[in-house]
């Protein structure tokens, strides 16, 4: 375990003025308020902050980071309050620990939800103050490697929460180290099994690798010194998640897989960064499409390189990075290279332009409620490889890979993309859904009082785009539906002899609407016309009777087609305060037991059970959202569609077969077809209990000879 002093010698190397003093309380504090909490692993709590104060000064991080890094989880898990923080260490650290601090005291209806509002929290004080993130990324580091002390089910959870949220913070702030290790280790406790066949493979042919990796370097270090160009020329072997995914991506088994190794060239200057990479054209033949000049064009990130992929000694492919020692200390630093918090400085203007990106996040984000979508949302935000593309005037606009004409009229302003009809992109028409390219130039055509479409949900990359769009149609979706419930609920007042207009306005149907959890009585009509309560309802609280009259049926009932069935026990799921509801589940997503569910109103068909991270529901208007839950005591099989990847051989689908039906899964479709290069896509539709049945089934598949992929489709 590192002890305090490592900590503190190590800030003193870097930063020699640093204020020791607030690191030694922050300490001592920590290790009073933590004595007696112990770990899953049986370590002293104290460990952890004291591990986590550790990564940070190996990120070269100034003393009020280091601080609150001992401090980051005292209000969380000890009866420290915000306010001690603050009296004893100030303002700056009060709200770093603030901003790290997860919503456990708070009350969500679903820990789904509480992990959205914990990250969106998270993310509004990160673009206030960057240190917050940066401590984070170090508390999920310690706690990745010490991941192997949870239970099976919460490790992949906590593994698939960083490999879609963490590691790709650590990229877009450019710390790759970080990046790295946490991709690593989600991969090995997500996928266990391929983990250890590609460390086996990569095992088995370490000896060759490090024979041509030293050839190669030979090469490179000998056609430098031709040139007097002083330089340091590195090898290294990518890691095993990165080679699992261009296994993945490119159909490829791994003894084809090219670029296993890439070689580093670190250089005195930018202008021998340029000579350097002429050198290496003119010993290996480029491949033109794969040459990318960060150098001239950094990434929103500041990394800096110029990378080549050349044909090398042997005729195989070989990546290439060339780079200043400036460039390479950047690249394994991120932000943390460009850190200017000393003597209560901020942080300079130039490098918080290059993390504008958190405060287009959290703008993007605000408007969006339900947690799935925002989950989902800022998965999209995360994963963003760039376009380059150009305004009429040559300003340079950063678009995620994909974006089309209409995402660019959005990032150009709101009223620019709701009124877009029309582009051009280097002077030719092209379509709204037209994918734009580095090196673009986009003009936008608009027409006054023209509409977004529905339909540009389909193509629309950023979030920034969806989330205007269905601001639109959610905002028409409302009006239509005020006016219909409005028309509804005057038809059931005249029924009973009443004036709904006159009662409109009055306290007794604002007390009405407050009764079923509405603001305001527009909302009270706009759920009534959604669906959502009925109008008897509302005239049983402005006039009730002894005896409820069930002569008229309910909307609800008319809404989903008057299909209603008895709920049996045997039901999967359950709808929240209805009883005889037809249900039927989302064949795009196809969930099963264990899967987070959400259900929508669908017209005609009762209600339609969807994951909760699925593409079609989250496109849905989510005031047709009705809470649903999966019914413990039933005993069901449900259809899940898998899709299976292999090289091709002699009884490949009988052993596949074999295993799923090993595991009592009953075969409801399959088919198969053979490519070109032998390898085989086979599907299967399964009937399975829940998520643990289709792991183990999953699971199985993998271990069937000569099979590179199983996933679930949906």
């Amino acid at each position: 375990m590192i002890r305090v002093n490592d900590v503190i010698d190590k800030i003193s190397e870097y930063h020699p003025e640093a204020d020791l003093g607030i690191i030694e309380r922050a300490y001592i504090y920590s290790a009073r308020v933590h004595e007696g909490q112990v770990r899953l692993s049986g370590e002293p709590y104290l460990s952890h902050p004291l591990e986590v104060a550790g990564i940070l000064t190996d990120m070269k991080l100034d003393a009020i980071s280091v601080a609150a890094g001992f401090l980051h989880d005292v209000i969380e898990d000890t009866h420290a309050a915000p306010e001690d923080i603050e009296a004893l260490f100030g303002p700056e650290v009060r709200h770093i620990v603030s901003g790290v601090t997860k919503l456990s005291s708070l009350t969500f209806h679903s820990s789904r939800a509480r992990q959205a509002e914990s990250l969106r929290k998270m993310f509004l004080a990160m673009a206030d103050d960057i240190r917050v993130i940066l401590i984070k990324l170090a508390d999920r580091l310690h706690n990745m490697r010490t991941l192997e002390f949870h239970k099976p089910n919460k490790r992949k959870k906590i593994a698939r929460e960083t490999l879609d949220i963490y590691a790709p913070i650590a990229a877009r702030l450019g710390i790759y180290w970080i990046k790295n290790e946490l991709e690593e280790t989600s991969f090995k406790h997500l996928q266990p099994d391929e983990y250890t066949r590609i460390q086996n493979l990569v095992a088995k042919s370490r000896a060759e690798r490090e024979k041509y990796m030293q050839t190669v370097k030979d090469f490179i270090q000998k056609k430098m010194d031709e040139s007097n160009l002083s330089c340091e020329v590195l090898g290294r072997n990518k890691n095993y998640f990165s080679i699992f995914n261009k296994m993945i991506s490119q159909n490829l088994p791994f003894e084809e897989i090219y670029d296993i190794i890439a070689f580093r060239i670190i250089l005195d200057s930018i202008s021998h960064c340029y000579e350097a990479l002429g050198l290496i054209h003119s010993m290996w033949k480029p491949i033109d499409h794969k040459f990318k000049d960060y150098v001239a064009r950094p990434k929103p990130n500041m990394y800096q390189s110029l990378h080549t992929t050349v044909i090398g000694p042997y005729g195989e492919r070989m990546e290439i990075q060339i780079r200043t020692w400036d460039m390479d200390r950047v690249a394994k630093s991120g932000i943390a290279a460009h850190w200017s918090y000393k003597e209560g400085q901020r942080i300079d203007e130039q490098v918080g332009e290059k993390i504008g990106w958190i405060q287009d996040l959290v703008e993007n984000q605000e408007n969006f409620l339900d947690p799935g979508e925002f989950l989902e949302n800022v998965r999209i935000d995360l994963f963003q490889d760039e376009v380059y593309v150009f305004t009429p005037r040559g300003e340079i606009k950063t678009l995620p890979n994909g974006a089309t004409p209409v995402d660019f009229a959005y990032m150009i302003h709101t009223e620019v993309g709701n009124q877009c009809t029309g582009a051009k992109v280097n002077g030719q028409l092209v379509q709204l859904s037209h994918q734009l390219a580095t090196g673009d130039i986009v003009e936008i055509t608009t027409t006054n009082n023209h509409h977004p479409s529905k339909d540009w949900l389909k193509f629309v990359k950023t979030v920034k785009a969806r989330s205007k769009i269905r601001h639109w149609i959610k905002t028409q979706e409302k009006e239509r539906s005020i006016s219909l419930g409005r028309e509804m609920l005057e038809k059931a007042f005249r029924k009973e002899r009443l004036n709904f207009n006159a009662y409109m306005k009055t306290e007794q149907m604002a007390d009405v609407g407050s009764h079923f959890g509405f603001k305001s009585v527009e909302d009270l009509m706009a759920n009534v016309g959604y669906g959502k309560i009925t109008p008897l309802q509302v005239v049983r609280k402005i006039a009730p009777k002894e005896e409820p009259d069930t002569s008229q049926e309910s909307i609800f009932n008319k809404l989903v087609g008057r299909v209603t069935r008895k709920k049996r026990l045997k039901d999967g799921v359950l709808v929240k305060g209805v009883d005889d509801i037809l249900i039927r589940f989302g064949k795009c997503c196809q969930p099963v037991p264990g899967d987070s569910i959400i259900g929508y109103i669908t017209r005609g068909y009762g209600v339609t059970v969807h994951r909760t991270n699925c593409t079609n529901a989250l496109r849905m208007n989510p005031e047709r959202q009705i809470e649903v839950e999966w019914n413990q005591g039933a005993a069901e099989t449900y259809p899940v569609k898998i899709q299976i990847i292999s090289h091709d051989r002699v009884g490949l689908l009988a052993d596949v077969v074999g295993n799923i039906s090993k595991y009592g899964a009953n075969i409801l479709n399959a088919s198969s077809e053979t490519r070109e290069n032998k390898m085989v896509d086979s599907y299967f539709t399964i009937g399975v209990e829940d998520t643990n049945h289709l792991d183990k089934i999953l699971s199985a598949v993998r271990k069937v000879k000569l099979v590179q992929d199983v996933r679930r489709v949906g």
